[in-house]
């Protein structure tokens, strides 16, 4: 059997889905980085793929995207009862209504202070641009410690980490020399924080700083760094979906009236939904077979790497009518099954998906209101977004000039 590692790197997000659509949808049996593979499509694929007993995460992540997205030690590694209460952590900070509006709010104050900046230069990028508002929002309302000055370098890194997750060469040794730079900005700050008198406060920082595991014992601080960053990490990887939604608006500018318009409710929340369901993110998820299995017809034996695929299954025909065409409305229409939209992974919510969901779509919602309401331009550039990159992004990073000092009414 063919390994498929190159091919995966040569065509990006377009691989797993044109060998599903060679193989009619049915199971596609591979090899990655030498290791047997088998990849599965489809919702009941989804809750088959994060059912516990069948599938663990532990030891199935790639060293490299471990020590560059994730790292080492974190709740992604585990499983069982080590991950229900890591993972109880993230759910308790990231799940709860009022922290999220709190969050999204902080965004929607930083990119108001960042219009103000931005009218008075040429040239703005807002991939750069929105990844230091989401970082600087991000450290505030964690009540992780950042001087000003550090505040550039630290989103850099942030994005640095999640560009060169899937990469090789210089892209991914600069993703690894990043959160090395960041987990050791961090493991400090943690120590700092549990020697300060009268013990840990109620911020998301101290809340991992005072984190006790299954076995009873705090993190140790390079551990606690990591879980920061998985807080940290995830809210700037935003910065990818907010500037889709600016390439969706300007590739469909006849929703700007009801996005700018929208005051919080329906339609920017599927405007968010929509940009997470059409724009690239995660091809895919693994997780090796716990034990022998089987799936339409097909047996999984023990230890074989098993891939569910998730951008071929949010632009899946059969689930949504027309999935090249960007449609928010698709999601005032109807509710949409969770196991059908996954960009960022599935599951059950008390399972492995990410708790981090409802933060994306909000703060997403936020930034896409607040580019319908601001007036610029969109200079001639390179607007491309290329398949074959995983992470992509426009390849210009979305140029802006001419930014209004003030809000564009509806």
């Amino acid at each position: 059997m063919a390994d498929s590692t190159l091919p995966l790197l040569l065509q990006g997000y377009a691989w797993l889905p044109d060998r599903m659509r060679r193989s009619g949808g049915a199971p596609v049996r591979t090899r990655l980085l030498g290791k047997k593979t088998i990849a599965l499509h489809g919702p009941a694929a989804v809750r088959f793929f994060y059912d516990e007993q069948h599938i663990r995460r532990q030891d199935a992540l790639p060293q490299p995207v471990i020590d560059t997205l994730f790292g080492r030690g974190a709740v992604h590694t585990l499983d069982g009862e080590r991950h229900r209460v890591r993972k109880s952590l993230f759910t308790g900070l990231l799940k709860d209504p009022s922290a999220v509006r709190e969050l999204a709010d902080q965004v929607g104050e930083g990119l108001e202070q960042a219009r103000t900046e931005w009218s008075g230069r040429k040239r703005v990028v807002l991939f750069d641009e929105l990844a230091s508002v989401l970082t600087h929002a991000v450290h505030t309302w964690a009540g992780v410690p950042l001087a000003e000055d550090e505040l550039r370098s630290t989103a850099h890194d942030l994005v640095t980490m999640v560009d060169g997750f899937a990469a090789v060469g210089p892209r991914h040794l600069r993703a690894r020399r990043a959160r090395r730079r960041q987990e050791e900005r961090l493991a400090p700050l943690v120590e700092a924080a549990r020697a300060e008198a009268g013990g840990p406060s109620s911020t998301v920082f101290r809340t991992v700083a005072a984190h006790r595991d299954a076995d009873g014992a705090l993190l140790d601080p390079r551990t606690a760094a990591v879980e920061v960053l998985n807080v940290v990490r995830p809210t700037v990887a935003i910065t990818w979906f907010a500037v889709f939604a600016a390439h969706a608006l300007h590739r469909h500018p006849e929703h700007r009236e009801a996005l700018s318009a929208d005051d919080g409710s329906a339609f920017g929340w599927a405007f968010a939904q929509e940009v997470r369901r059409f724009y690239p993110f995660a091809p895919f998820v693994g997780g090796l077979a716990a034990e022998r299995l089987e799936w339409a017809g097909r047996t999984i034996a023990p230890g074989t790497m098993v891939l569910l695929d998730l951008y071929g299954l949010d632009h899946d025909p059969d689930l949504w009518p027309e999935p090249y065409r960007f449609d928010p409305s698709r999601f005032l229409a109807a509710p949409h099954p969770a196991d059908a939209l996954v960009p960022q992974g599935g599951g059950p919510s008390d399972g492995h998906r990410c708790p981090g969901e409802d933060v994306t779509v909000s703060v997403l919602a936020t930034v896409a209101r607040f580019l319908a309401r601001s007036a610029y331009e969109v200079p001639e550039q390179d607007l491309r977004i290329p398949l074959r990159r995983i992470p992509t992004a426009p390849r210009s990073g979305f140029v802006v000039s001419d930014v209004a000092a003030n809000t564009r009414r509806p």
